[in-house]
């Protein structure tokens, strides 16, 4: 079976995303999630923090055939480097799939070779983004069953560090 990549920002890394990986592994010998490390949005976490919560999140569910890579540049051109034919991609709704068709397209272009596999997010997380969970935890909202423990736990020490927020209570995690 052919090797796959999942990019993403992952600023930070879901259950919606952790579920299509889940999925995408059952499919392929090895699926590398690609932690894209220059995006053209504003970032919550660095790149190494990004790959390190994507890391433990791998490894709580025990994914054994994933693993967590950062990179710059191209996606097709990550793909090359690590020899991966196929690219996984999730769909929540359709407006994803004008954002996901015009990227197949240009990456269709710049590599025949790649291969595009979409699934579609479960019904759980259809409604989940990353930009929406940090909103939700920048006002104190609950999170708990959007992302493993540990990352709402960097949530809310983020968001404390940067006194992005005021309406968490003093505890560790949100309630």
């Amino acid at each position: 079976m052919p090797i796959a990549i999942y990019p993403g920002s992952f600023d930070p890394i879901t259950n919606g995303h952790l579920d299509i990986a889940q999925r995408a592994a059952r499919l392929f010998d090895r699926l590398v999630i690609g932690v894209y490390d220059i995006p053209a949005k504003r970032l919550l976490f660095t790149t190494e923090e990004r790959v390190a919560l994507s890391k433990q999140a791998v490894k709580e569910r025990q994914l054994g055939n994933v693993e967590v890579r950062a990179f710059t540049g191209l996606t097709v051109d990550f793909a090359k480097r690590i020899g991966a034919t196929v690219e996984v991609r999730g769909l929540r709704m359709s407006a994803d799939f004008e954002r996901e068709f015009e990227m197949a397209l240009m990456n269709k272009n710049l590599a025949p070779d790649l291969e595009l596999v979409c699934l579609m997010a479960s019904l759980n997380y259809q409604f989940l983004s990353s930009s929406l969970l940090k909103e939700v935890a920048s006002l104190g909202g609950n999170i708990d069953d959007l992302v493993p423990k540990h990352i709402a736990k960097a949530l809310v020490q983020k968001y404390r560090q940067g006194k992005l927020q005021a309406n968490y209570p003093e505890k560790e995690t949100p309630v």
